[in-house]
Formats: C-alpha cells, sequence, structure tokens
C-alpha cells in the first residue's frame, strides 16, 4: 500500500504533507491552472480531507519505474457519490512532486467544486500562515 493511500485512509494529514516535496504541483479536477508548492498543496489536501466522506481506495495501479502511481478511489461530496483517481508522481528522492486527481461523474464534480469552493478562505490562510 502506497504511503500517501495509508495516509489519506487514516487521516493523516500531517504525514501527507511529509510526503510532499518542495516544488509540489497539485491539478485539480475542477480548476484548469495547476497550484505550485507544498504549502498549497498541502492546504488543499487538508480541505479535501474534510470536504471528502468516507473516501476508500479500491485500487492501486504503479507504473514499470516504480515513480508513477494511480489510486482509485470512491468518496461522497455533499450526499453526491464520487469515483476519482490521485495520480502520484514521485521525485528522486521518493517524494510527490506531482499531484493530479479526477473525479467522475459530472454531479460529482459539480458537488466537490462547490465544497471546495467553500474551503479556500480556510485555505489560503493555511498557506499564509506556513
Amino acid at each position: 500500500m502506497h504511503p500517501f493511500r495509508r495516509a489519506v485512509e487514516a487521516g493523516d494529514t500531517a504525514a501527507i504533507a511529509g510526503l510532499l516535496a518542495d516544488d509540489a504541483v497539485f491539478t485539480s479536477p475542477v480548476v484548469f491552472r495547476p497550484y505550485h508548492g507544498k504549502a498549497i498543496t498541502a492546504a488543499i489536501v487538508r480541505a479535501a480531507a474534510r470536504v471528502f466522506e468516507d473516501i476508500r481506495y479500491v485500487r492501486e495501479i504503479v507504473g514499470a519505474d516504480g515513480r508513477d502511481h494511480a489510486l482509485l478511489f470512491q468518496a461522497t461530496v455533499n450526499g453526491r457519490e464520487v469515483h476519482g483517481c490521485d495520480f502520484l508522481h514521485m521525485d528522486e528522492d521518493g517524494l510527490i512532486d506531482e499531484l493530479t486527481v479526477m473525479v467522475r461523474p459530472l454531479s460529482g464534480a459539480t458537488a466537490l467544486a462547490e465544497a471546495m469552493g467553500a474551503q479556500f478562505e480556510q485555505i489560503e490562510r493555511e498557506v499564509l500562515s506556513s
């Protein structure tokens, strides 16, 4: 089991932050531009932990070189079922330097966009205080 999956399933956002490279890039399923840096990526992941209900991973796929991982999950957001995938890329030090999240169906993605939008003031406060 990938350490990111273990930390997400345990709700251990501090452990997740410890897995991120300083130059981590987060690509959102609902916002076009990526977010750059460990602080914003960690804050977004903490917000996602508040938004996703009953997240459970159902499959892991690992690339041939061991640096790429696809973690398929199911969760609920504001009563909407969401199926998604966390795509991770590991740098030379074994830290996550790219985290891309994709979700479906559209109703779930819309619920996620609304729920995460409501989190952005807190995300910005967390980034400024880090």
